[in-house]
């Protein structure tokens, strides 16, 4: 039961990844990652498939091995989370203290982005 519900998680994570790969807010990478260890407690194929790919593999890897976010993933996460906190206020209209509260939210996401190296740290 267990693998079942991981295989299925992992399917759908790589059905949102493929999604993201052609709507250019929703991000792609952190899918995959996140497919690849569902698939490695249900299904060491499909997480292969995963790892070997020309275009996903390398950055799911320089995740799993090193925490990388390369700069260019960084430049559309910070565009990203600015867009969508604009796009927030135009469509909401929140009250300040809501408001204030998203944008504390997005900061510390745009601090855990930034905190992470952009390629693997020489040893």
């Amino acid at each position: 039961m267990k693998k079942l519900f991981y295989m299925t998680l992992g399917l759908a994570l790589v059905a949102t990844g493929i999604v993201g790969i052609f709507l250019p807010l929703l991000p792609t990478t952190i899918f995959f990652i996140l497919a690849a260890g569902c698939f490695a407690k249900s299904n060491p194929r499909l997480e292969n498939w995963i790892l070997t790919h020309p275009k996903i593999g390398p950055s799911v890897i320089q995740w799993q091995e090193h925490k990388v976010i390369p700069k260019r993933a960084k430049f559309f996460a910070f565009t990203g989370l600015i867009f969508g906190y604009l796009m927030f206020l135009k469509m909401s209209h929140p009250t300040i203290l809501l408001a204030v509260a998203v944008a504390l939210m997005m900061c510390a996401i745009a601090a855990y982005i930034a905190s992470h190296p952009s390629k693997p740290l020489a040893t």
